[in-house]
């Protein structure tokens, strides 16, 4: 099972501060931990909302909307990709992590799709056909860089 694990913002994210070193050495232990179990797929911070756009749809209509946006709760400045046995799990390792802020925070566990997922909607398979060929060749180019 893979799941995304999400790391809300705070003020301080927001701000563009950035990690001291004993944070960054105390994360790079942790994402250590999680390749040595073969349990990171992929892992990144994102830089403040301020420096980014969402894009709202309303029928044929897309109105882009520059950062940066009110409501830090509500959003991510960091992110894990997991494959794990089971949520419990994922819950097992966001529990050891260290805090990845400065202040109280918060860490969202999602699971991903997988095509399996899809199989009511797709019963012939196809279009779970069509996704793995788009996967290998994306990892193809991938491999190329």
């Amino acid at each position: 099972m893979k799941f995304m694990i999400l790391v809300k913002a705070t003020q301080d994210s927001e701000a563009g501060t950035l990690p001291s070193e004993e944070l960054l050495a105390a994360m790079m232990k942790y994402n250590e931990e999680l390749v040595k179990a073969g349990v990171m797929l992929a892992g990144e911070g994102l830089h403040p909302s301020s420096k980014g756009a969402r894009v709202q749809f309303s029928g044929a209509n897309r109105t882009v909307i520059d950062g940066p946006f009110t409501e830090t709760k509500e959003l991510v400045s960091g992110f894990w990709i997991w494959q794990v046995r089971s949520k419990e799990e994922a819950i097992e390792w966001v529990k050891r992590m260290p805090n990845p802020m400065y202040t109280d925070s918060e860490v969202e566990i999602r699971q991903v799709f997988s095509p399996e997922d899809f199989a009511p909607v797709d019963p012939t398979g196809e279009w779970r056909a069509k996704e793995a060929e788009l996967r290998a060749a994306e990892e193809q180019r991938a491999g190329k860089k």
